[in-house]
């Protein structure tokens, strides 16, 4: 008798199974005659000249004309005689002379460069000072160097 159960339960499962794929194919069949036939071209998006997304291809003949020599890929080069002054001006943000080290922003970009006691070269500085600094490359990124007050 319970041989008989577990076959009729399984027959049910099967029942199930077959109505659910039923119902997905019938579902897919509607999904497909409302959608119009619509293709892969009627989903598609073009970006005209002026960079607005549009429905319609952009027109060749707006199209700049660009020369491979002119594109230039990382770092462009230096132009000669634009010599970077290495003097910067800044201000002290944070200065602990107990440890010998703190923070100097910079009045131009608001860049803060580490500065250590040993890179101070006009005496004591304080929170606040206005000062004049150059950059060195240092294990954890620019530090100022060569400190002084103005």
């Amino acid at each position: 008798m319970a041989g008989s159960q577990e076959s009729y339960s399984k027959k049910e499962r099967e029942k199930k199974k077959l109505e659910k794929r039923k119902e997905k194919q019938k579902r897919k069949e509607e999904r497909q005659a409302n959608s119009g036939g619509s293709s892969l071209e009627d989903m598609l998006v073009y970006v005209d000249h002026n960079g607005n997304l549009t429905d319609t291809p952009p027109d060749p003949s707006m199209k700049p004309e660009i020369d491979a020599e002119d594109i230039v890929l990382g770092i462009p080069p230096k132009v000669e005689g634009e010599e970077e002054d290495p003097v910067r001006e800044g201000t002290v943000d944070f200065f602990d002379s107990s440890k010998g080290f703190g923070f100097i922003i910079d009045a131009e970009n608001k860049e803060r460069y580490f500065v250590h006691v040993s890179g101070l070269s006009g005496g004591e500085i304080v929170e606040g000072n206005r000062v004049q600094f150059e950059l060195e490359r240092g294990q954890k990124g620019l530090n100022a160097v060569r400190v002084k007050k103005v």
